[in-house]
This record gives structure tokens, sequence and C-alpha cells, in this order.
């Protein structure tokens, strides 16, 4: 089983006691690598037609926040917190999707529960 980088878990069952460490070694390497990787790349979501939006990393963290001068008029303030919300809710849904999708790739075939590398 390959996972990114040419990282092969093989037959564990077969291995000894050092040959194991070894791979869990290399495994947290690539798992690593794989978060840094994640933090680079970014997601957006909008909300109201443009007028949020949102960009968050692959690890979850809100990079920036956009707001149209025309989202803003004091009399409208909530309807204004309610689409920051939902950019935001919608953007680390994205970001999470994406973490799930690179660890699915890395750990593919392997019995791990969801949620297990820290979801967001």
């Amino acid at each position: 089983m390959s996972g990114p980088g040419g990282f092969n878990l093989g037959d564990l069952g077969n291995l000894n006691f050092m040959e194991i460490l070894k791979k869990a070694r290399e495994f947290k390497e690539t798992l690593e690598k794989t978060r840094e990787e994640l933090r680079k790349r970014t997601v957006q979501a909008s909300a109201g037609g443009g007028m949020v939006v949102v960009t968050a990393d692959g690890d979850g963290m809100i990079r920036s926040v956009r707001i149209d001068p025309a989202a803003i008029v004091p009399s409208e303030k909530e309807l204004l917190e309610d689409l920051i919300q939902a950019a935001v809710n919608e953007a680390r849904t994205r970001a999470k999707k994406l973490l799930e999708e690179e660890m699915a790739k890395l750990t593919a075939g392997l019995p791990i529960p969801p949620g297990f590398f820290g979801g967001l």
C-alpha cells in the first residue's frame, strides 16, 4: 500500500519491531509534510452573493475576510454578521473536506477512525 512520496506500509505483519518503528517514523514524516502542504493551500467561501468572502487554509485557519463596502450598512448590522458567520462556516467546512481528502489518500486502506488526525 503506497501513499504520497512513495511511502509504503508494506505488510506490517511480517516486519520485526525495528522495521515497524521505522515505518511509523516514515509515516509520521509523511503526515507532517502533508499537513504543512495543507497549510499552504487555501479554500474560499462567500455569502450574500459575494458580499462577504472568507479564505481559510487547509488547516482550517481563517486567513482573510473581505467585505464589500456596500454590505456595511449600520442599520443592517445583524445581516452582515449572519453573512460573515455563513462564509466562515462554509470556508471551515471546505477546509475540513480538503484535510479529509488528503488524509484519505495518505491512509488509504488503513483502519483509521474519522477525526483521528484532529479535524477542524
